[in-house]
């Protein structure tokens, strides 16, 4: 059987190919942990091609993997012979370090952890011979044992030996109780700005995963092919190794052929912000309609990024190269998610029907929305439980809640008026959300007043508010009435970002009386309880003025009938102008 030199072996000659496959037949004595043959032989290849190269040792002393990497590593691979993966693998890796330096990377004793290596020992070489060798074990609770840096003959041959056979019973007797047990680990990397990487990371722990790392790489365009280019994905990749890494998280929204590049180089799983505003909606989803909007804004966004030839392999298509086994499987999940998308969009447009005769029923009885809005997590669920007495789920994270929700209040001139909270909002929101999610904001872009809340200990604050106009503007709401709120005020001075903005506190409940009043006003700007007593001899404006608004309250008295009604100003000023100013009461 002819064993094989796995890695980067392209440019080396092969005769040097030829001795790195003779470490196969290379037996080990009994007793000898790193034999000082194989050292220098390891030392000479290393310095003659300017590469690592790891090998891996069985117990029994057999070398069962030669592989080559670059200057400055090698691919360090699972390599288990124990099926128990509780337990050690039962193989210890040796590799080499040609810049002579032997102490272990962070790469490296995370692979160790990661793989459960019986030992992981670097050797530093130069000038074709080595120098210092380090190596570690595997304690209790995942514990690294590191010894200390030797020279190279004197590896202290018994003693790591029997460091192994102390490690493997201790491995796997108890299992590690961390704090963050069941959190994936999760590394961040992002080409923007420093701020946008902090909101993801709090995306990130909103959607239960433990950041251990993050990274900001500034490029002014992104690469087509994996955003951040070839060499700094390698080198993310050995970030991720030595974090411990399950998954990596990009700032950006990803193409197909970006993720699945990234997946290849980093060897875990990869997602971008957009998956992980999804995902984070997928949990916070409570009612039905949500639900369904979370399922649409995802099959939207899954569809156009499965991989394949698209429209050219498409069974209607028919020809050459459409036929055959090869996208028979992304044929049927194409069809299958189109056909998914038609019925939760048949089933959203029928709760958007009853929706609009809610709405039209509110119409007709002429009952002003005043919708709070704002970025997420600015407060609108806590000022609204404030203003309302509701008990609306409240959570200081991103996305706590998204169903709209409505609770009736009135005005002290007894006006009333539904006040609404709207899911937040958030820069770079996915599109895929704001359609899916457009009937539920259409909530605000219909609303008679918006109260804007933004968070006054925010250091973004300004930018936040810029995120919330730009999606106003693309929901039609741009121009519609508004007040400015910031809230939080209790805990921080916030900046004079806003004039004429009304300071409040939704937790103590400061500025909240100046916050109603100005909601009472704004309202009465538009509409405006107005008295009329309107003789019995004229009984016929009545019934004109029942059809313009919202009867309060209806007298029938000695003089007439004196009636109370929410009108527009507009139509108080026909109406007196048309029957006289003397019917309306003092």
């Amino acid at each position: 059987m002819r064993y094989q030199v796995n890695g980067n072996t392209e440019g080396i000659r092969d005769s040097m190919l030829a001795r790195l496959e003779s470490l196969y037949s290379l037996e080990l004595e009994s007793g000898s942990f790193l034999p000082r043959e194989l050292m220098k032989l390891l030392s000479e290849c290393s310095c003659a091609v300017n590469r690592e190269i790891a090998v891996y040792l069985t117990r029994d002393g057999e070398i069962v993997n030669v592989s080559v990497g670059t200057d400055c590593d090698v691919e360090l691979t699972d390599y288990r012979l124990r099926r128990n993966t509780s337990r050690l693998s039962m193989v210890r890796c040796v590799h080499t370090h040609p810049d002579g330096d032997g102490r272990l990377s962070d790469v490296d004793l995370s692979a160790l952890k990661i793989f459960r290596y019986d030992a992981m020992t670097a050797v530093g070489v130069k000038d074709g011979e080595p120098t210092f060798v380090q190596t570690a074990f595997l304690g209790e609770q995942e514990n690294i044992v590191a010894e200390e840096p030797v020279r190279w003959y004197r590896v202290p041959d018994a003693a790591w030996l029997a460091q192994i056979e102390a490690s493997d019973a201790l491995v796997g007797r108890e299992e590690a109780q961390a704090v963050s047990e069941g959190r994936e680990k999760a590394v961040l990397m992002g080409i923007e700005s420093r701020e946008s990487l902090e909101e993801l990371a709090r995306l990130a722990e909103t959607a239960g995963a433990e950041v251990v790392g993050s990274f900001l790489q500034k490029r002014d365009r992104p690469d087509s092919a994996m955003l951040i280019g070839k060499g700094r994905a390698e080198e993310l990749a050995r970030d991720c190794q030595a974090l411990e890494a399950d998954v990596c998280i990009f700032d950006e929204e990803l193409t197909g052929i970006q993720a699945r590049n990234l997946e290849e180089t980093l060897r875990i799983k990869v997602i971008d912000r957009t998956t992980l505003i999804l995902d984070i909606f997928a949990q916070r989803a409570s009612s039905a309609e949500g639900k369904l909007q979370v399922e649409l804004a995802q099959l939207q966004y899954r569809s156009a990024r499965l991989i394949g030839l698209g429209f050219v392999m498409s069974r209607l298509a028919g020809g050459i190269g459409t036929r055959g086994p090869g996208e028979s499987k992304l044929e049927m999940n194409r069809r299958r998610i189109r056909e998914r998308i038609t019925e939760l969009r048949r089933r959203l447009d029928e709760l958007e029907k009853q929706r609009a005769i809610r709405r039209r029923s509110r119409e007709r009885n002429e009952i002003p929305v005043v919708a709070l809005v704002g970025y997420t997590n600015a407060g609108k669920s806590t000022l609204l439980n404030a203003l309302t007495g509701s008990d609306v789920y409240v959570e200081d994270q991103l996305f706590a809640t998204l169903d709209a929700v409505s609770r009736r209040m009135e005005t002290a001139e007894k006006t009333p008026y539904l006040l609404t909270d709207t899911v937040g909002f958030i820069r770079k929101l996915p599109h895929t959300l704001i359609s899916a999610f457009r009937s539920t904001l259409e909530e605000a872009a219909l609303a008679d007043l918006l109260v804007i809340v933004s968070d006054g200990t925010s250091g973004e604050m300004a930018a936040q508010h810029d995120t919330v106009e730009q999606v106003l503007e693309e929901l039609g709401a741009g121009d519609r009435k508004r007040i400015e709120v910031i809230n939080k005020c209790d805990e921080a001075d916030p900046p004079p970002a806003f004039p004429g903005a009304i300071l409040i506190s939704a937790k103590t409940g400061d500025g909240l009386e100046e916050l109603k009043h100005a909601i009472a006003a704004a309202l009465q700007e538009s509409t405006a309880p107005v008295t009329f007593l309107i003789p019995f001899s004229r009984y016929g404006i009545l019934s004109e003025i029942h059809s313009l608004g919202r009867v309060i309250t209806e007298e029938h008295t000695e003089n007439g009938t004196e009636i109370t009604v929410m009108l527009a100003r507009e139509d108080t000023e026909r109406i007196l102008r048309k029957y006289g100013p003397e019917l309306r009461k003092a």
